[in-house]
């Protein structure tokens, strides 16, 4: 072990690189000891504690910043410390998001990436990750179906981000003068997306003073599509109001129910009516890479826009989500205001390689690296069983994962508790019970007139039957005491 030596004796020390490599040597071991334990199936999803327990310490762990400078060796303790009392989302047996599973090629790019520690938004600083980032989304808009001619994008900062984005060039496309002379000049817009989609379609709206009231929410089937039908109907409603219908956002696999809504349908009601049509294909744009499931998202070549989370289904590291525009140098002109500083015109390189001027923001973190390496690492359509994606990436209510795997246990708690306890908070009870024990991790929430019901995501290649079936078990037996939990009326859920 290091003797503790202060900061000040890390590089750009003079002779400081011994003391360094030490130090991430022994930081090394940590992350090694703790990548190994996330793939222990005997080992705890979490170690749980409560805001205040965390707050107040744990075996000298601490959380308050000290009025003087700690020695190394207390860092490393904090490194460890922070690790502990963390949430092991690479574990096999977490199944609360969509986002799970540790690849370790993808591990090693993000480790290169903030090493590098460089910005996204001109060639100058950042030349090899800009030329990756136009390699990378010239071969996900290849996928999509769109020509050579046609497609641009950028990497942003998660699937909200990337919506966002599909919003303000939709409003850009038909209204440019709303980037001089604002909202007051246009008409009240509409845009409509499905009762199912994510709710960073209505944030959208919100951000861009469009307005929450002027989001219609369309109707889904009973499998959470969204019907064709009700969203002609809605944007007829809309224009009978005297709004402008502008943009339709489909989603390719909801966050709740995995559902894809039928794209050629919508697509052909965007087409009658010029509409822009964005994909929401955050979960399950990866689904494009598959020759057996890709048909669940036929018509996607038609869409105006994509958004694309490589970080959910293709399991890279947090965060890599990318915006897939079909119209090539639009997002340039929408957001681009020439900061003299950074976009200087006569620079000695082709300056259409400073990407920053395409992005709301100004600095912009390295995503693209960690998606390279892995890609260049598996190569899609190969037939190495290792390279496939797991065969069970899907997101099911429980009751479909009941009828899978091991019924009769998990369904006799519930047959017991029937009639006897408010049903709504049973999922919740269970859910406490399950985090405090730490053996797995799965997600909950309501829908609509259903009450609580788990929401169990399978997107980690480590996860085998055997997990689920645990996962199953651990329900049953959670849930095997509840039988106090007594109905309240106008108690809600």
């Amino acid at each position: 072990m290091i003797k503790s030596p202060p900061y000040l004796d890390l590089l750009p020390a003079e002779n400081g690189e011994k003391v360094t490599r030490l130090f991430l040597r022994e930081l090394l071991n940590i992350l090694l000891a703790y990548i190994n334990k996330s793939q222990n199936r005997s080992s705890k999803v979490l170690d749980f504690h409560y805001p205040h327990q965390l707050k107040e310490g744990r075996e000298g762990f601490s959380l308050e910043l000290p009025d003087q400078p700690e020695n190394l060796e207390q860092l490393l303790v904090d490194c460890r410390d922070t690790l502990k009392y963390g949430v092991k989302t690479g574990h096999p047996r977490f199944f609360n998001q969509l986002s799970t599973g540790l690849d370790i090629i993808g591990l090693a790019g993000e480790w290169l990436t903030s090493t590098a520690n460089t910005n996204m938004f001109t060639y100058e600083v950042a030349p090899v990750f800009i030329l990756m980032e136009e390699v990378i989304l010239k071969k996900m808009q290849t996928f999509i179906g769109w020509s050579e001619e046609e497609g641009d994008g950028i990497f942003s900062p998660g699937g909200t981000m990337s919506n966002l984005y599909s919003v303000l060039l939709a409003r850009y496309h038909f209204f440019p003068h709303v980037k001089t002379e604002g909202m007051h000049a246009l008409p009240r817009l509409a845009l409509f997306t499905s009762a199912h989609s994510h709710y960073s379609i209505k944030k959208s709206a919100v951000t861009l003073g469009i307005g929450s009231e002027n989001v219609f929410l369309v109707k889904c089937d009973e499998r959470g599509k969204m019907i064709p039908a009700e969203l002609e109907y809605s944007i007829q409603t809309a224009k009978g109001k005297g709004l402008f219908p502008f943009y339709v956002n489909t989603t390719a696999g909801t966050t709740v129910y995995g559902a894809f809504d039928p794209i050629s349908d919508i697509a052909d009601i965007c087409e009658n009516h010029g509409l822009w049509l964005h994909v929401d294909g955050a979960w399950g744009g990866g689904l494009l890479l598959s020759e057996r499931h890709r048909t669940k998202l036929r018509g996607i070549e038609r869409a105006s826009s994509v958004t694309w989370n490589p970080h959910k289904m293709m399991c890279v590291p947090l965060q890599c989500s990318a915006i897939l525009v079909r119209k090539k140098g639009l997002l340039q002109k929408c957001n681009q205001l020439s900061a003299e500083y950074l976009f200087q015109m006569d620079k000695h390189y082709d300056t259409s390689y400073d990407t920053g001027d395409k992005t709301i923001q100004c600095g912009r973190h390295v995503d693209v690296f960690k998606l390279w390496l892995m890609w260049k690492a598996k190569v899609v359509h190969s037939t190495h069983p290792s390279t496939k994606p797991s065969a069970a990436y899907a997101v099911m209510h429980l009751t479909f994962l009941i009828k899978a795997y091991s019924g009769v246990r998990a369904t006799t708690v519930l047959r017991r508790l029937k009639g006897s306890v408010h049903v709504s908070k049973v999922a919740p009870k269970i859910k406490a019970k399950m985090m405090e024990s730490g053996a797995t991790m799965v997600g909950y929430q309501p829908l609509g007139d259903k009450v609580n019901f788990f929401r169990c995501v399978f997107s980690n290649p480590a996860t085998q039957k055997a997990d689920v079936d645990f996962l199953v078990d651990e329900i049953a037996r959670l849930g095997s005491n509840l039988s106090h939990l007594k109905y309240e009326p106008n108690q809600g859920v």
